[in-house]
């Protein structure tokens, strides 16, 4: 087969490392438009799950991803000048450069041709392929030819954010929330690689155009909100990239979903056939998931049209969770003035129920006590669990005793 990924992303470069695993033969070709080493973000973040799943695919790539990720743990949330915590959550971060460095040096050791540079917006650009993949993110140039083919719908959040760089390590997921005259501002924070941390930045509308931010140059909006996040940051630098006319890089999150995944030969993967809102950290993860997907569907599979049906069934059923997950928790974010009120604690218990679509229509309180009256009734089904065969055995043992 020849096959003509379009997008240097995690997507495109590991669906060919793991269509030249299964066929060396394959003729595949990766086309990205920017150049070698080029890329947006900063780090992404991802979870144990996901390690199981790309050894299961390709051990010798996810080696190397995870000898090269750092492990943060717990949570910490900033609330004002509060500070709350939680424990138990644990979850990888890793460079987004690093990573395509690593997925393009593996997928060139197996005979893929990368090239930089060229972009590709029409099928026709790639007249002898017989499979063309569109991993060229969002903003799609070869879904957009064909929006009522797929039926694309794209649904804007009201909410502004930046994604940003700092050299303060944090070693838990951290969330800051600051007040400021203008309403609430927060970031989320965690760390990629030594000595390194992203950290996103969120507001409502009108505290972005209230603190200036929407008219602030790249510089002075740093610097703002360097001072907001003063503590939290310990006085590290934040770092981003500004747009040609030197304004910071703010935008509204985009929601992208797709009616069908396929036309012809051409197939949608990653973020160009779904979106889920950055609060949930499932991007990069779904995209080498809907590679490790395609493969599968294309493995020994003589004819394309089934193949490309059966991976956009298996994928649309698999996200749906993520979808749900991702629309509530950005809700939450957006909703945060119903919360911030909250006890520390409360709010930060709240916060990670925020993917749960009965929280916005109970009072956030009574939704607290009935979460916690759950969590204690789960907690006493487990001790009965774990008392209930040693109870029996010191009975068993005791009425034995009596008999002899």
């Amino acid at each position: 087969m020849k096959v003509a990924c379009v997008g240097g992303g995690p997507a495109g470069l590991y669906f060919s490392i793991l269509m030249k695993r299964q066929d060396p033969s394959h003729d595949i070709t990766v086309h990205e438009r920017d150049p070698a080493g080029s890329t947006y973000g900063w780090g992404v973040t991802y979870w144990p799950g996901l390690l199981d799943k790309l050894h299961a695919a390709d051990p010798a790539s996810a080696r190397a991803i995870r000898e090269h990720s750092v492990r943060w743990s717990g949570g910490v949330a900033h609330i004002g000048d509060r500070v709350t915590e939680h424990h138990g959550d644990e979850g990888f971060g890793i460079a987004r450069r690093t990573l395509l460095d690593l997925l393009a040096e593996r997928a060139a050791s197996l005979g893929v041709r990368l090239t930089f540079e060229h972009a590709v917006s029409d099928e026709s650009e790639a007249p002898d392929a017989d499979l063309v993949v569109a991993c060229d993110g969002v903003n799609s140039a070869l879904r957009g030819r064909h929006t009522g083919h797929f039926g694309t719908e794209v649904a804007a959040g009201r909410n502004m954010y930046v994604w940003l760089g700092t050299t303060k390590v944090f070693d838990s997921f951290t969330f800051a929330f600051v007040e400021t005259p203008h309403g609430w501002i927060w970031c989320y924070a965690y760390r990629y690689e030594e000595g390194r941390s992203t950290c996103v930045v969120e507001c409502s509308p009108a505290t972005w155009t209230g603190l200036g931010l929407h008219r602030a140059g790249r510089a002075e909006g740093l610097a703002l909100l360097e001072r907001l996040f003063a503590k939290p940051l310990d006085g590290h630098p934040l770092t981003g990239r500004a747009r040609a006319d030197g304004s910071a890089q703010w935008r509204s999150f985009r929601t992208v979903t797709n009616r069908t995944w396929y036309r012809d030969n051409l197939v949608l993967v990653g973020d160009a056939a779904h979106t889920t809102h950055y609060s949930i950290g499932a991007g990069t993860t779904l995209a080498l998931e809907d590679a490790i997907a395609l493969a599968g569907a294309l493995r020994g599979s003589p004819r394309l049209q089934p193949a490309l049906a059966r991976y956009e069934r298996q994928r649309k059923a698999a996200i749906l969770s993520a979808q749900s997950a991702a629309r509530y928790s950005a809700q939450w974010y957006e909703d945060l003035p119903r919360y911030i009120q909250l006890a520390p604690p409360q709010m930060f218990a709240l916060l990670g129920q925020r993917h749960s679509p009965l929280l916005p229509h109970v009072p956030p309180q009574l939704y607290y006590r009935i979460d916690r009256a759950a969590e204690q009734l789960q907690a006493l089904r487990r001790l009965k669990r774990w008392l209930g065969p040693r109870v029996a055995r010191t009975l068993h043992a005791h009425s034995g005793a009596a008999r002899r």
